[in-house]
């Protein structure tokens, strides 16, 4: 396989100016090369030979260790949980945790860990899944369940004014708020792209029962997460419940199809269009949904509208002391716990297999060290790859 054409390829068409940022970025680290290449880690892992003898379930298909945050739900309560769906799809249970897996070793670095103590927490991860998927019974975090640092990222965000958030992202010119497009979080938008986002704001506010909470204030492209940079993306301030401290910060994302499903046997169900693929599996997979959830059609370009969730929204890993490792083996039992409950909650839906199948299959052995053994040999495989990017990028390849 030829790397460097692969992801040529893969990323032909996106926003240059934002696909130069993600290019830079998955130079930093084989983690956030990881994060990049998704699509190519599912072309590596099916000549692997990824674990396909487990049951069927609805996974998020880029598992890994950034992909989980807290968020207000619809209700507008504090929740941890997956947050990261572009990539969900019908496939074998085990194919969410050997990315996980293999994002725990590449990643070791990026959380001040060992790969020893890496190892560890890999099986702290298989183990700990295993046991919650036995149960059967799926839960949820938020803030009064919440433990250790878990609970201090939700206790924090508990806290967070909107008029500081807002503080956060956004300029006043008078009295109207505007985003800050500094080029670290935000980009000015072209006038073709704000009068895109107008009409999709325009439809979904058409269908609420306050329509003029959505008015249009301002329009930025937006800058975040690492697979997705280039991909159609924008910040949206709108009129919430009054300017300026009322406004609200929408993402208004384009959805892509699904990496893993050219590897995959098992028939997927007719979406409508992607963004309904991924909002339809957000909301079964997550105990609640985040707000302003939705899927919206324009043009027959296929968006995901939702409230914007900031970076800054996870649990911070890196660079903690050696005394925290009780910590950090905290957030992977319950990064684990919630994988498991994700899929007992989704399970028996338009082909994944019901509970009772995932209940016998945790209390089964031999899967585990199977999917170990294949996140070894992907972590190595990435590595590999990433060693190969970084020279082509230092040659000027990617320029």
């Amino acid at each position: 396989m030829d790397v460097v054409r692969e992801i040529r390829s893969f990323n032909q068409g996106r926003d240059p100016e934002r696909l130069a940022l993600k290019y830079r970025n998955m130079r930093a680290s084989p983690f956030v090369f990881l994060r990049g290449t998704c699509h190519l880690f599912y072309d590596r892992l099916a000549r692997i030979g990824a674990p396909r003898s487990a049951p069927l379930a609805w996974v998020c298909g880029d598992l890994h260790l950034e992909n989980f945050g807290s968020f207000k739900g619809d209700n507008r309560l504090v929740y941890f949980d997956i947050n990261d769906f572009d990539e969900a799809a019908l496939a074998p249970a085990t194919w969410d945790l050997v990315r996980f897996l293999t994002s725990l070793r590449v990643g070791a670095e990026s959380i001040a860990v060992g790969q020893r103590e890496a190892a560890r927490l890999c099986e702290v991860f298989i183990d700990s899944y295993a046991s919650a998927l036995g149960l059967g019974k799926a839960y949820w975090v938020e803030r009064d369940t919440a433990q250790g640092l878990v609970r201090e990222l939700l206790d924090g965000l508990r806290d967070r004014q909107r008029p500081q958030f807002l503080a956060s992202r956004t300029d006043m010119k008078g009295r109207r708020r505007v985003l800050r497009a500094d080029g670290k979080k935000a980009l000015p938008a072209s006038e073709a792209q704000r009068a895109l986002v107008l009409e999709v704001v325009r439809q979904y506010a058409a269908q609420q029962p306050n329509p003029g909470f959505y008015e249009v204030l301002d329009v930025a492209r937006r800058i975040a997460g690492t697979g997705s940079l280039g991909v159609e993306r924008y910040a949206v301030l709108v009129e919430g419940k009054g300017s300026p401290n009322g406004n609200y910060v929408l993402d208004m994302k384009q959805a892509l199809p699904s990496s893993l499903v050219p590897h995959l046997k098992v028939a997927q169900p007719k979406w409508k269009s992607e963004a309904h693929r991924v909002v339809a599996l957000q909301r079964r997979v997550q105990a609640v949904s985040m707000a302003f959830l939705q899927p919206v059609v324009v043009q027959r370009v296929p968006y995901v509208l939702r409230a914007l969730q900031p970076a800054e929204d996870r649990v911070a890993l890196g660079g903690r002391s050696a005394r925290s490792a009780a910590d950090l083996q905290g957030v992977i039992t319950v990064m684990a716990n919630l994988v498991a409950w994700a899929q007992l909650r989704s399970g028996g839906r338009e082909g994944s297999d019901i509970a009772d199948d995932l209940m016998d299959f945790a209390r089964r052995g031999k899967w585990k060290s199977r999917v170990l053994d294949a996140s070894v040999e992907a972590a190595a495989q990435v590595r590999r790859d990433w060693s190969t990017y970084a020279a082509a990028y230092d040659d000027g390849s990617f320029g």
